[in-house]
C-alpha cells in the first residue's frame, strides 16, 4: 500500500491529510468549504485515493489561503507515497464529457511542475457559496507544483459553471489513477530512460 501523511500549520491554515493511493476512492475528515467537499469527493472517488483531511483555516477572511494550502499538502503527500516512482504508469490523460462540457486532464509525473490551463476564464465566474471560482486555477497551479508534475487542463466548451469545476476534478481523478497505476510489465523500473524522476 503506497500511503503518507503531510501536516502543515501556519498562522493562517492548519491542515492534514493521510493518503492511501491504493484505496477505494473515500474522502473523510473535516473540509469547512462546502464547494470545496464537493470538488474533493469526485476527485476522491476518480482517482480511487482513499483520502483523511482535517482543514482549518482563516475563512473570515476568504477561502484562498485554505485551497490554495489543501493543495500544497496534497502535493506534497502525493509526491511522498509515490517515492522514486518505480514502475508506475507516470502518464495519465482522460477527457470527460459532462452534459454540455468536455474536458480533458493531462498529466505526467515528470518530476518537472508545469502547469497550464485553456478554457473558459474561472476568474469572472464567480461565487459557490464562500468558494471563489478563480480558487479552481488557484488549487490545480499548487497541485502541480508541489506534485512536481506537467498537469494540463483543457476545457473544450461549455457554459454552466459547477459543470466545467466539475468536470475538471473528474477528470484529474480520472488522469491521477492512470498516472499512479503499477505497470506489471515494467516491475520495479522507474519510467524514464534518465532512470530517475
Amino acid at each position: 500500500m503506497r500511503m503518507a501523511q503531510t501536516e502543515r500549520k501556519t498562522r493562517e491554515t492548519s491542515i492534514s491529510l493521510k493518503l492511501n493511493v491504493d484505496g477505494e476512492g473515500e474522502l473523510k475528515g473535516e473540509i469547512p468549504i462546502p464547494f470545496f467537499a464537493h470538488m474533493l469527493s469526485h476527485l476522491a472517488k476518480y482517482s480511487l485515493f482513499d483520502m483523511e483531511f482535517h482543514i482549518t483555516g482563516d475563512l473570515e477572511i476568504d477561502a484562498h489561503h485554505t485551497v490554495e494550502d489543501t493543495a500544497i499538502v496534497l502535493g506534497e503527500t502525493l509526491r511522498k507515497a509515490l517515492g522514486n516512482k518505480a514502475g508506475i504508469q507516470r502518464y495519465g490523460h482522460f477527457t470527460l464529457p459532462m452534459d454540455e462540457v468536455l474536458t480533458t486532464v493531462a498529466i505526467d509525473f515528470s518530476g518537472r511542475p508545469y502547469f497550464h490551463y485553456q478554457g473558459p476564464a474561472l476568474m469572472p465566474m464567480g461565487k459557490f457559496g464562500i468558494y471563489d471560482s478563480e480558487l479552481t486555477h488557484e488549487f490545480l497551479h499548487k497541485l502541480s507544483i508541489h506534485a512536481a508534475m506537467n498537469l494540463h487542463v483543457v476545457v473544450h466548451y461549455g457554459q454552466n459553471r459547477h459543470h466545467i469545476h466539475e468536470s475538471i476534478f473528474k477528470a484529474l481523478g480520472h488522469s491521477l489513477r492512470q498516472a499512479v497505476a503499477l505497470d506489471p510489465r515494467r516491475g520495479g523500473d522507474i519510467p524514464s530512460t534518465k532512470g530517475i524522476l
